[in-house]
């Protein structure tokens, strides 16, 4: 089930979505000119590693800021290949623009990563003890899904169901049905064999969202909107 485009209208220019978008797509494309030994280092040093977080609240680890907590932030804005870069630029692109409409530009980039950092921080509750390293936007993303469900839910979502089909859903049945797959794909890969082994961190998923349903609400709505077409 592919998201191709909504119909909620913007009333302003969504500067900070295209920079976050142009943003992620130059630092992979950097990643790509990486050796396989360069690159796996870049992500063990700047990839999120929630065995590292709990080892130091533990105190089995030592400080060290650049593995310990620098990479909440910096783990959002790598990626493991090209389908996944652009797979989470897609998403950015279609659900993100409505945000920072409804935000404004710097409320919304706050809130992008205080979601991405969320996200990280629910994988450190959920599976404490992974050591391999998590990259990607996604669950900053998933805080911006998590907020648009809450904003706009009856927005219709062109969605395509491949290989030929094409639907328009509310959003709420297409994002629910989103979020109900990472809780159910979470609780089946909470085990040992998970934090040894890695794989998509759809906890970091799930803590998304809950953070962009619950920021949304926090956070006021910018003043002075005015209507601007996107169709």
């Amino acid at each position: 089930m592919i998201p191709l485009r909504d119909d909620q209208p913007r009333f302003s220019t969504p500067y900070v979505n295209y920079f976050l978008i142009a943003l992620n797509l130059l630092i992979y494309l950097f990643q790509s000119t990486l050796d396989p030994v360069s690159s796996k280092a870049l992500a063990s040093q700047l990839g999120f590693i929630p065995a590292h977080v709990t080892q130091f609240l533990t105190g089995t680890g030592r400080f060290d800021f650049a593995s310990v907590f620098l990479p909440f932030l910096t783990s959002m804005f790598l990626h493991g290949s090209w389908l996944h870069v652009i797979g989470n630029m897609w998403f950015l692109w279609i659900f993100g623009d409505n945000i920072e409409d409804h935000m404004g530009h710097i409320q919304y980039l706050a809130f992008y990563l205080l979601s991405g950092i969320a996200a990280a921080a629910a994988e450190v509750l959920l599976t404490p003890n992974v050591r391999v390293p998590t990259v990607g936007a996604s669950g900053a993303i998933a805080g911006v899904l998590g907020a648009y469900f809450i904003l706009y839910p009856r927005a219709r979502v062109l969605t395509w169901f491949p290989p030929i089909f094409l639907f328009y859903l509310p959003a709420w049945v297409m994002l629910g049905y989103w979020f109900a797959v990472q809780f159910l794909s979470g609780a089946a890969t909470s085990s040992a064999a998970y934090s040894q082994a890695g794989g998509i961190a759809f906890w970091a998923h799930v803590g998304g969202f809950a953070a962009g349903i619950l920021l949304v609400k926090l956070l006021p709505e910018r003043q002075q909107r005015y209507r601007y077409g996107t169709w």
